[in-house]
Order: C-alpha cells, then sequence, then structure tokens
C-alpha cells in the first residue's frame, strides 16, 4: 500500500510544464442569469469609464482645474481605471460565455494590476493628505511649497512605492514550480497562484502579510496626521464659521474616498469570517473593492471638488486673520 500511495503522491505533485493555462472557478450561475450578470457587470463597468472619462476631460479642459488636488485626482483616476480594467472585461466573458480559463501570462497580469491597484490607491491618497495639510495649514505658503516639481515628485513616489512593492511580491514567483491550475476565484492574485504551488512558500507570505501591514498602518498614519493638523489649523484660526466650513468641506471628498475604500476592505476580510456564507456572497464581497470605489469616486470629486474650486486653498484667510 505505501509505495502505491507513494507514487500516487509524486503523481500529484508533478510540476506542470509551460504553457500553462489557469481555470478559474468563478461564480456559480444558475441557468439562464448569465446574461442578466454580464448586463449588471457591463453596466458598472460603463459608469467606471465614463465617470472617471468625464472627470478627466472635465480637469483637461478646464484651466482653472490644472492644480495640484486635481492633477492628484487625475491619478486616482488612472488608478481607478486600472483596477476596474483589470477584473470587469474578463469577469463579462465569464457571465456571458462561461469561459474560465487564463494562459499564465494574462493570469500574472491581472494579479499584478490587483495589488497594484489596492496598493497605489493607498499612496496616492496619502500623496492627497499631504496636499491638503498644506492647503489648509499653510495657506499663503502653499504655492511656494507645492511647485510643479513637488507635485510630480509626490505623484511620481506614489506610483513607484506601489510598483516597488508589488513587484518584489511577484519576484518571489520566479523558480516556483506549481502543481494546480484550478484557481478558486473570481480573479487571479497572488496568494490564489501560490496556493498552487509544489512547495511551501513562506518567504511569500512573510512579506505579503509585512508589506500589506505596513503599507496600510503607513498611510493611515500619514493621513491621521494630516487631518489632525487640518483639524487643529481649522479650531485655532477658524474664526470665521464659513471659513471653517469651507475647510473641511475641501477635505471632505478626499476623506469620504479614503473610508469607501476601508470600509470595502473591511467587508472583504470580514466575510471571509463566516463559514457558513455562500461561495458566491464571498466570491461578490471580494471584487467589491473593485467594483465599487471606481464607479463612485469621480461622483465624490465631480459634485464635491469642483463646486468648492473657487476659494481654493481653502483656508486662505485663516492666516489673515
Amino acid at each position: 500500500t505505501r509505495p502505491k500511495l507513494w507514487m500516487e503522491n509524486v503523481t500529484t505533485l508533478t510540476p506542470l510544464k509551460q504553457p500553462i493555462v489557469f481555470e478559474l472557478e468563478g461564480f456559480h450561475i444558475p441557468p439562464g442569469y448569465g446574461s442578466f450578470l454580464f448586463f449588471l457587470a457591463l453596466l458598472n463597468y460603463i459608469v467606471v469609464l465614463l465617470g472617471n472619462g468625464v472627470v478627466v476631460c472635465v480637469i483637461v479642459i478646464d484651466k482653472n482645474l490644472h492644480r495640484p488636488m486635481f492633477v492628484m485626482v487625475c491619478n486616482l483616476v488612472v488608478c481607478d481605471l486600472l483596477g476596474a480594467t483589470a477584473v470587469l472585461p474578463r469577469l463579462m466573458m465569464h457571465f456571458l460565455t462561461g469561459e474560465k480559463r487564463m494562459a499564465y501570462i494574462p493570469a500574472i497580469a491581472q494579479a499584478f494590476s490587483v495589488h497594484m491597484y489596492g496598493v497605489a490607491v493607498q499612496t496616492i491618497l496619502a500623496a492627497m493628505a499631504y496636499d491638503r495639510y498644506i492647503a489648509v495649514c499653510e495657506p499663503l505658503r502653499y504655492h511656494a511649497i507645492m511647485t510643479s516639481a513637488r507635485l510630480h515628485s509626490c505623484c511620481a513616489l506614489a506610483w513607484f512605492v506601489a510598483v516597488l512593492c508589488i513587484a518584489v511580491l511577484f519576484g518571489f514567483h520566479m523558480n516556483v514550480p506549481l502543481c494546480g491550475n484550478i484557481i478558486k476565484h473570481v480573479y487571479c492574485s497572488n496568494r490564489a497562484i501560490l496556493s498552487l504551488a509544489c512547495r511551501s512558500t513562506p518567504t511569500n507570505n512573510i512579506y505579503g502579510l509585512s508589506m500589506t501591514w505596513s503599507v496600510s498602518t503607513g498611510i493611515f498614519v500619514i493621513i491621521a496626521f494630516s487631518y489632525f493638523r487640518i483639524l487643529h489649523a481649522s479650531v485655532k484660526h477658524g474664526g470665521d464659521s464659513g471659513v471653517r466650513s469651507k475647510a473641511f468641506q475641501t477635505c471632505a471628498s478626499h476623506l469620504v474616498v479614503y473610508v469607501l475604500y476601508e470600509i470595502a476592505v473591511t467587508i472583504i476580510v470580514a466575510s471571509q469570517r463566516f463559514p457558513s456564507a455562500s461561495k458566491n456572497v464571498k466570491k461578490f464581497f471580494s471584487i467589491l473593492f473593485i467594483i465599487m470605489p471606481p464607479a463612485i469616486n469621480p461622483v465624490i470629486y465631480g459634485l464635491v471638488n469642483v463646486a468648492l474650486l473657487s476659494d481654493y486653498p481653502a483656508c486662505r484667510k485663516m492666516r489673515q486673520k
């Protein structure tokens, strides 16, 4: 019996050879519902494209919007489009045709894009928090501090940190043999792919957890510090309630976007703690942070920020009192 069992294990752990084609488990789609789900995914993608496209066009066309805050909004738009485009077109194909297969290179590209989106959203929001901090706490020196060079440096640093973190994460995929091709998820991710490895990958696990914790904690500290200083400056110098209200409104959209993203991520984590929940529900929650913020963010920035632009930096009067 033992030799036979040993032979079965060897067969099971035989590394796959390129070209590797993954098969995503995807959603369980009841008969007749594929077209309806395709329409919902298509509608969501159209909203993302149109909403973010309109925001970019308005910012490009209106010279009054050629300001640091809106340049960073454009960077956030690019990030949202990256995340949505990495998942939604493939998901629409799955709903419409039932296609679940994905080649190795597109799978790695999708996983890289999803993780890039997850980190870049946070680093860009941190850069925006810095901009708000300078605008509210140093309004008279704002243009001297937030020069074009510093603006571009902040945006470049936000993307560089995201690319570096994810490039190192996926660098651990090098020379890792895979012994399976069924991904039990809706989209490809680093963890989903490495779960198919023929051997354990502790280095990747440790780095992934450390990187996630470090980025999330670091961004939270930056944003919390910025808004603490903004609150302090508003209370200290905002004798005029209208000016103080303007300061809070100027920062409200940024804070709402950050909280919205964190809520989506929290829902994903919480949903995994309920084994009794259906797989479809868990999978839907797992893509919530990709399909919800990119569709809502254009509304937040389009309706709030443009209306507040008439007096930017918002608290210019604070220092003049």
